[in-house]
């Protein structure tokens, strides 16, 4: 949404309103909800809950408590349809990666896109090469995202 501002003639323009918090601070399911969110534009806690389902199935409470966090934190806004909320994000995704970057750049190299650059082509040795992420797993096998342990060995 936007809130109103002022020109130095007094006109009313509007101003794109900002999150009250960082997007880079959102907890990961916190940002699965916005990810499902952005190209949809608007949707209920049911819809969100039903398009996250297939690769991440969540209880209707869990995703209800996640969006109704994102509202206090400013990052969407909502509005009662019915007995339910329609939730819609403040910034659209590009917006949100562009202030991450911002931040990024600002928070760890001193506001030089340069840096940021230099680092990008040239990555620590100790930091794997990223891989393409895994195929979603069936229900019978190990989760994508678990940890994998250690080798177990009986000397």
């Amino acid at each position: 949404m936007t809130e109103p501002a002022c020109t130095e003639r007094g006109e009313r323009v509007a101003k794109a309103r900002s999150p009250k918090h960082s997007l880079l601070d959102l907890a990961p399911l916190e940002l699965d909800c916005m990810k499902t969110l952005w190209p949809v534009g608007e949707a209920t806690v049911r819809e969100i809950r039903e398009r996250l389902a297939p690769r991440l199935p969540r209880a209707y409470t869990t995703i209800m408590t996640i969006m109704d966090r994102l509202a206090r934190k400013g990052v969407v806004e909502r509005h009662k349809t019915g007995r339910a909320y329609v939730y819609r994000a403040v910034l659209g995704a590009d917006d949100a990666r562009a202030q991450a970057l911002r931040q990024v750049i600002e928070n760890f190299f001193e506001g030089s896109k340069e840096a940021l650059l230099a680092q990008l082509g040239n990555p620590p040795a100790a930091l794997p090469a990223m891989a393409a992420p895994a195929p979603a797993a069936a229900e019978s096998e190990v989760r994508a995202d678990a940890v994998p342990l250690p080798p177990v060995r009986f000397d």
